[in-house]
């Protein structure tokens, strides 16, 4: 039988120290250094980037847990209110990490008098390849997997044994184990284009102000569309509608409509990166 990653990393006496969050910090720390980096070459005070950073990422943190935990609240933490803040196990919603950092990033925006499309636009990059690191967390835990699929599938694909091994897992309500869709790897590798994409175009394309940020949510939400049809573990809306294809159709709507808002108000007249 294929073996499965330990979950947890290292032991600090008493404390485990798991992968999930590891790969998360790692995450929000390339993050960081190219939001900075790039903050930098527009001429916007890195301390701003810092500012941000400080208030959304528990922001992110705290609106992910929430999300997730009141979408399975009748279904599981009604039942297990200790596991509300088990962090480490998984169960965190991107969702509602995104929606509590933009709207923290928006109220330090509004406070301190930034524009907050154009620091939206400057971390946009950062944002979406933090979400392509992150996504392997799920692979250490073994969930945001799909369904079932042969091995020989996997195999077709060309990926490493070890992601092979990893999509071994046991479903706890047949007690039998069986190899699985690697989701969590589609959305990491769109994510990863995605990225590629965003630095591309804001080098070699006049954008407008907001336009690579909302670019952003467009693109990952085409993905996440597609792949959360894929996965076993959504979380639901009703007995049919997942819950983050709807999200992702709504953001696709707002970042469509909002370019357009954006250029009749006046506030896309600025270029990308400019003051």
């Amino acid at each position: 039988m294929p073996k499965a990653i330990d979950p947890v990393a290292f032991q600090l006496g008493p404390l485990s120290v798991h992968w999930y969050g590891i790969i998360l910090g790692t995450a929000a720390l390339v993050g960081l250094l190219l939001a900075l980096r790039e903050a930098k070459r527009v001429g916007m005070d890195p301390e701003t980037i810092m500012d941000v950073v400080m208030y959304a990422v528990p922001a992110a943190i705290i609106g992910a847990r929430i999300y997730y935990v009141i979408f399975r609240w009748n279904e599981y933490y009604s039942s297990h209110p200790a596991e509300i803040i088990a962090v480490w196990h998984g169960g965190i919603a991107i969702h509602g990490a995104l929606i509590a950092s933009i709207l923290t990033a928006y109220i330090y925006s509004r406070i301190k008098k930034v524009s907050f499309w154009r620091l939206a636009d400057v971390v946009a990059p950062s944002l979406i390849i933090g979400q392509a690191i992150g996504r392997w967390g799920n692979f250490m835990n073994q969930e945001a997997h799909g369904g079932p699929v042969s091995l020989e599938f996997l195999q077709s694909l060309h990926l490493p044994q070890f992601i092979i091994d990893q999509m071994y897992i046991l479903d706890p309500l047949t007690n039998t184990y069986s190899y699985y869709h690697p989701t969590f790897l589609y959305e990491s590798l769109w994510n990863l284009l995605g990225f590629i994409l965003l630095i591309t175009i804001r080098r070699i394309v006049r954008l407008r102000r907001g336009d690579l940020f909302l670019t952003y949510v467009v693109w990952y939400s085409i993905g996440r569309f597609f792949v959360e049809g894929l996965r076993t573990d959504s979380l639901m809306l009703t007995d049919t509608l997942r819950i983050a294809q709807v999200i992702s159709l709504v953001l696709i709507a707002f970042a469509l409509i909002m370019m357009m808002i954006l250029r009749k108000t006046g506030y896309a007249a600025k270029r990308y990166g400019e003051e």
